[in-house]
């Protein structure tokens, strides 16, 4: 039996269990056998416990009886949010992945992209990529900084929520009452690393947005939280549902039947291209405009920080959803790129586990 560990973000944003979703379609593919599966938190910042990262602790029951370990997929270079002990990674002996994974700047107060304060620094970028034996970035950006460092191996593989369509049958149903409908996906303005006015500003660009899909005969509008900080947020908006939930099923199974997402959320929009149902994507960061051109629709994409009236846009957008199956048409040749460079890394990863497991076989006989 293959055991496998996955050091990926736990913390309290559900889209982090979409990546996981997606990702575990390519890992059971490219295994065709049952696999165990140990994930553990990228940090223990939001755990009771110690566990978490690659740490002396995590690197340690790794080597005892783990046969490869995955990191990621997630925005683990950008945050922070991953605790890594150099030392420890130098002692590290099964096969390591790095898992659309990125790293993007953020617009600071004179609009201008800068470096985010916790960032992981380029020593530890370039430690874990040496270190690891497969790595994909998430976006084109992240990829362009990992080659500066000299890490030239690395190739951008995108997101997996994208092709979230392929397990839709694993979702369950939903009430009828909560069928269709707007979902605006938010997030607390407080969480966005963004300049303070455009901050004070998202409550009002909301309550525009609200209105306007209003007029065009939504009869239901409801706020999205991907976060439980979110929903004091959301809470403050009069006349206006929110809806949440931490179980990722029934997040996808909200998106799946919506009749329109308006997100400032990469992983509900992400989900939407996949099952092709209509969204409008605003961005306030590099990962998101990053990632959003890589998978072809830099075009559609909104970005909050470069235009001066979001709500302009929006009705732009949603004046056009007619053309977004051909957006997603012409995007398609970059999709089967992304899905074919994922599925080979995942395989050549699964070839190298087999071939330790094996040795370790050889070595004990």
């Amino acid at each position: 039996m293959i055991t496998l560990f996955c050091i990926r973000p736990k913390g309290f944003n559900v889209g982090n269990d979409a990546i996981y979703m997606g990702m575990q379609y390519y890992l059971y593919q490219a295994f065709d056998e049952v696999v165990n599966i140990i994930t553990l938190p990228a940090t223990s910042r939001y755990e009771n416990h110690g566990k978490a990262g690659l740490t002396a602790k995590t690197i340690f029951e790794i080597n005892q009886y783990g046969h490869g370990v995955i990191v990621g997929g997630g925005n683990l270079y950008e945050n922070g949010e991953i605790d890594i002990n150099l030392d420890a990674l130098n002692s590290l002996d099964v096969p390591l992945m790095l898992f659309s994974l990125s790293r993007g700047r953020i617009y600071n107060r004179r609009h201008e992209l800068s470096d985010r304060t916790d960032a992981l620094p380029d020593k530890v970028l370039k430690a874990l990529n040496v270190k690891a034996q497969f790595s994909l970035a998430r976006d084109d950006a992240t990829r362009d900084y990992l080659h500066k460092l000299g890490c030239r191996f690395v190739k951008t593989g995108g997101c997996p929520t994208i092709y979230l369509d392929r397990t839709v049958n694993r979702l369950p149903q939903i009430p009828r009452q909560e069928k269709g409908g707007v979902l605006i996906s938010v997030r607390h303005p407080s969480l966005m690393s963004i300049p303070l006015h455009k901050q004070a500003q998202l409550y009002e660009d909301i309550q525009n947005i609200i209105k306007f899909v209003k007029t065009k005969g939504y009869s239901k509008v409801r706020l999205l939280c991907h976060d439980h900080r979110d929903i004091n947020f959301a809470a403050s908006f009069p006349g206006i549902e929110y809806v949440y939930t931490g179980d990722v099923y029934s997040y996808l199974a909200m998106l799946h039947s919506c009749e329109l997402n308006i997100t400032y959320r990469l992983h509900s929009a992400l989900p939407c291209l996949a099952y092709g149902n209509p969204v409008i994507k605003i961005s306030y960061d590099e990962r998101a405009i990053s990632l959003m051109d890589t998978i072809g629709f830099d075009d559609w994409n909104i970005k909050m920080l470069e235009t001066e009236d979001i709500l302009e846009q929006v009705e732009d957008r949603h004046s056009r959803l007619n053309e977004l199956p051909r957006v997603k048409e012409r995007a398609l040749k970059k999709w089967h790129a992304l899905d074919n460079t994922m599925s080979k890394t995942f395989k050549s990863f699964s070839e190298k586990v087999f071939q330790y497991k094996s040795n370790l076989k050889k070595e004990s006989q």
